[in-house]
């Protein structure tokens, strides 16, 4: 048997104003933008060099999903962005102007700091420990 996740869906307010931070402020790619009906769009991003999960950004509609835009987990970190090299990312973006909510540090499992999307969704950027 061979199972995989292929994406995550993330709630947004905008399809354009997310991909203008996703692709300019985190140099994601866009996978995927292919126009649906009534105003709809499957739109799926992915880091640099990823083969296999992205993210489905989903426009909320309605109230309820309007709320839960930028806090789907909570108020808990909610994705990992894993990197080759945390010290270039992390300049980068902070360049950017991507808002770093918690300060890099040196945990057991590698470097890592905590970043807000611009909804406000929690991320941790990790570089994992080299074995």
């Amino acid at each position: 048997m061979k199972q995989y996740i292929s994406s995550i869906s993330l709630l947004v307010r905008d399809y354009d104003e997310a991909i203008e931070f996703y692709t300019k402020k985190l140099h994601f790619l866009i996978t995927e933008d292919t126009e649906l009906k009534d105003n709809k769009r499957w739109v799926t991003i992915a880091p640099r060099g990823n083969n296999s999960c992205c993210l489905l950004l989903a426009k909320a509609i309605g109230e309820e999903q309007l709320t839960a835009v930028g806090n789907q987990s909570g108020g808990r970190v909610f994705l990992f962005l894993y990197t080759d090299d945390f010290w270039r990312d992390y300049r980068e973006m902070s360049k950017q102007g991507v808002n770093f909510v918690r300060s890099p540090c040196k945990e057991v499992y590698g470097n890592v700091a905590v970043f807000e999307d611009l909804y406000g969704n929690l991320w941790d950027l990790i570089e994992p420990l080299k074995e």
